[in-house]
């Protein structure tokens, strides 16, 4: 038997009103490219075209788990029950432990290049626990597999 899911994750984890982090049509300019094993180089995430300023909103409620500085890259991570996302480069608007509404505002891009070369973007992620997963499926947009199902009883 087999069930559908969205970058590794079962579509249970998928429900809910999830939303893109920016205002507009969402424009990819780096797709979501995990490596093969966990200590090998991929891309965690995905990049959105931005420009310095724009508000980054939570994906959905959740609970702010962090919002600081990581090597001086402003990110903020957004704790949604068993998903985390994240958002970086950015300048935070929130403290960490503050729970945020689906579309709050929580930080707003940097004017900084250095995750995108010569463009502005924001990178976004999600994790499960250790594992990350492409936050475009939170949208519907993801790329789509099938798994099987175990049937252990």
């Amino acid at each position: 038997m087999l069930a559908a899911a969205l970058g590794g994750a079962p579509a249970r984890a998928w429900e809910g009103p999830w939303q893109a982090p920016l205002e507009g049509p969402v424009r990819v300019l780096r797709p979501f490219d995990p490596p093969p094993e966990r200590w090998l180089a991929g891309h965690r995430g995905v990049d959105l075209a931005a420009e310095p300023g724009a508000e980054v909103r939570a994906a959905a409620a959740g609970r702010v788990a962090f919002a600081g500085s990581v090597a001086g890259t402003g990110v903020v991570s957004v704790s949604h029950g068993g998903l985390r996302t994240t958002y970086l480069p950015v300048e935070p608007r929130v403290e960490r432990g503050r729970r945020v509404a689906a579309g709050q505002a929580v930080a707003a891009v940097a004017a900084v290049r250095p995750h995108c070369g010569a463009r502005h973007c924001l990178h976004w992620g999600l994790r499960r626990g250790d594992t990350y997963l492409d936050p475009l499926g939170l949208l519907g947009t993801g790329r789509v597999r099938l798994l099987p199902l175990t049937t252990a009883r």
